[in-house]
C-alpha cells in the first residue's frame, strides 16, 4: 500500500509529464549507465517503470469509477491533451478496444530530446503494465509503434472474460 499521496499530474497532460520525466532522468540514467553499464540500467529501470505503471493502472480505475474498456476508452483523454496523439478508433464496445496511432508527439519529444531509445522503455512499454493494473482481465496486443520507426502504433485492448 502506497502512503503517497494521490496522483494528480495528469491535470498538466502526460506528454507534459514524460517531457518533465525524461528531461530528469536523462542525466540520472547516463550516469547509472557509467557505473554499472546500460545494460543493468535499463534492466532495472524496466523493471521500476513497470511497477509504477501497474499501479497507475490502479489507481486510473479507481479514479475513472470502473475498469471496464468503456471506462479505460474514455480515460485516453489524459494521453490526448495538448494534441499528443491523434488516432484512429477502430472498433469500441464492451469486449474490445481498438485504434490505430497516427501521429505520436511522444515519440517526437524523445527524439527531440535524443532519447529516441529510452522513449519505448519510458512510454510505450508502459502500456502493457498499465492496463493489467486498470484490469488484468483485459489484454493489450501491439505489433509495432511509431516510437520503434513503424508509421502508427496498433493498439489492440481485448476484454477476456
Amino acid at each position: 500500500m502506497s502512503l503517497l499521496p494521490p496522483d494528480t499530474l495528469n491535470a498538466i497532460g502526460v506528454l507534459k509529464r514524460r517531457e518533465i520525466e525524461a528531461r530528469i532522468l536523462k542525466p540520472i540514467l547516463e550516469a547509472f549507465a557509467q557505473e554499472i553499464g546500460w545494460e543493468r540500467t535499463l534492466a532495472i529501470l524496466e523493471t521500476i517503470i513497470g511497477e509504477i505503471a501497474k499501479q497507475q493502472g490502479q489507481e486510473l480505475a479507481e479514479a475513472m469509477g470502473g475498469c471496464s474498456l468503456q471506462y479505460f476508452a474514455a480515460s485516453l483523454e489524459n494521453w490526448q491533451k495538448d494534441d499528443a496523439m491523434h488516432i484512429e478508433i477502430l472498433a469500441q464496445n464492451e469486449e474490445q478496444f481498438h485504434f490505430n496511432v497516427l501521429r505520436c508527439r511522444y515519440a517526437e519529444m524523445y527524439r527531440a530530446l535524443g532519447m529516441e531509445k529510452l522513449g519505448s522503455l519510458l512510454s510505450c512499454k508502459r502500456d502493457q503494465a498499465l492496463i493489467e493494473g486498470f484490469n488484468p482481465s483485459i489484454k493489450l496486443t501491439r505489433n509495432h509503434t511509431i516510437m520503434e520507426g513503424a508509421p502508427y502504433c496498433d493498439f489492440r485492448y481485448q476484454h477476456k472474460k
